[in-house]
């Protein structure tokens, strides 16, 4: 088994140069030397570098609360866990709770950040914050949404069931399934 370098170079950065844009994103062309002498040209695509958030509801112990909302890169209905943007001046939690009485309705008494991911990094420099909201009250926020999306109360011990439909699908969604399901049982054990 290979040891990680650690403290490997990052590679040189010769040149940036941005080759389209659109609304949301920009696709960035990079030339690199890395520490070998090698030179490549990536492209990345880079968004608004303020991250975003994803909650995983918890109405009681035993039921978490779904969206379903349309999916304009596969063109149909995900089901998933809410999510947005953290707008400028917000922290991970304050976007969690905004976004929550957004696409849900409810408001959070109790928050805790649970993870950190990313989508396609050697792509995309998307990160992503996973929040556990529990201790819920209603309370509604108008949200951006184009229509109004459907909240599905989800029992928490059917994991199974869940990963089984053809409408959860996203990967971010079910690495914050495992991660608030290892999390629970973590503390449930201690």
């Amino acid at each position: 088994m290979s040891k990680i370098d650690q403290h490997k170079p990052l590679p040189q950065i010769h040149q940036r140069e941005i080759v389209a844009r659109s609304g949301l994103f920009r696709v960035e062309r990079v030339d690199l030397e890395f520490s070998n002498g090698a030179t490549r040209q990536f492209e990345r695509m880079a968004g608004t570098g303020r991250g975003a958030v994803m909650i995983v509801p918890l109405l009681d112990n035993e039921t978490m609360l779904l969206v379903r909302e349309y999916a304009a890169g596969t063109h149909s209905y995900q089901l998933g866990f809410p999510k947005g943007l953290i707008d400028p001046g917000e922290n991970p939690l304050q976007a969690a709770n905004r976004e929550l009485q957004e696409e849900v309705g409810y408001a959070a008494n109790n928050l805790t950040e649970i993870h950190q991911v990313n989508m396609a990094p050697t792509f995309f420099n998307a990160r992503m914050n996973i929040v556990l909201a529990t201790d819920l009250y209603e309370q509604r926020l108008e949200g951006d949404e184009p229509e109004p999306l459907d909240v599905i109360p989800w029992p928490l011990q059917d994991i199974d069931g869940l990963l089984a439909r053809d409408d959860f699908i996203e990967a971010r969604c079910i690495a914050a399934l495992f991660l608030v399901h290892k999390w629970l049982t973590e503390r449930e054990s201690a």
